[in-house]
C-alpha cells in the first residue's frame, strides 16, 4: 500500500468518527444561544449581558409572559448569569421556564417550575426547579425581569404552541 493510500483510508477514517461524534455535540446548549432560538430575542453575549443589550430594543419589565426571557443576575455561582423562556404563566408567583444548561450541563429542561420568593412578588428574586434533587433548588436567585419578545404574551387561555427544540435530555444527572 502506498503512502497516499494510506493517507486517504486515514483521512477516510477521521472523517467518519468526527461525523459520529457530532451528533451528540449538537445536544450541548448554553443557555444564551437556546433562549434566543426558542425565544427568537435577537441578543447576544453572556446572560448577565442581555438585560443591558434589550434596553431600547426590546420592553421589560416585572410581569411574567409567556414567550418572555428571565434575565437572571451573575452571581458568585453563576457569574455569567442566566436566561430561561417563559413557557407558561401558573400564576402571579409561579411560571414554567424552558431552559440550557442549568440542571445538567448542556442539558435542556422543559416545563421546569420557577417560583417568585421576592418579598415584593416583583420577580426579583426566584427559585427554579433543580433535577438532581427533584424539586426547587434550596437557592434563591436574584434576577433583573423578564425581556418581552414580540411573541410574548400576557394571555395564557391561548394555545401555545412550543418552538421547535433541537435537543433534550431527561432531568435526572448535573454536570
Amino acid at each position: 500500500m502506498t503512502f497516499k493510500a494510506l493517507a486517504a483510508r486515514f483521512a477516510l477514517v477521521v472523517s467518519c468518527a468526527l461525523l459520529t461524534a457530532t451528533p451528540a455535540m449538537a445536544q450541548f446548549w448554553q443557555c444564551a444561544p437556546f433562549a434566543r432560538e426558542v425565544s427568537g430575542i435577537d441578543l447576544h453575549g453572556n446572560a448577565n449581558t442581555w438585560w443591558g443589550q434589550a434596553a431600547g430594543r426590546y420592553a421589560r419589565g416585572h410581569a411574567p409572559k409567556v414567550g418572555a426571557v428571565l434575565a437572571f443576575s451573575a452571581t458568585s455561582r453563576m457569574r455569567m448569569g442566566h436566561v430561561a423562556m417563559v413557557s407558561e404563566v401558573v400564576n402571579d408567583r409561579e411560571v414554567l421556564l424552558t431552559h440550557a444548561n442549568w440542571s445538567r450541563r448542556g442539558g435542556v429542561e422543559h416545563d421546569v417550575r420557577a417560583i417568585d420568593v421576592s418579598a415584593n412578588g416583583d420577580w426579583s428574586e426566584v427559585k427554579v426547579w433543580y433535577g438532581p434533587q427533584g424539586g426547587l433548588g434550596t437557592s434563591a436567585y436574584p434576577t433583573k425581569g423578564f425581556i418581552y419578545s414580540a411573541k410574548s404574551t400576557g394571555d395564557d387561555t391561548q394555545d401555545h404552541a412550543a418552538p421547535m427544540i433541537m435537543a433534550s435530555l431527561s432531568n435526572d444527572r448535573h454536570g
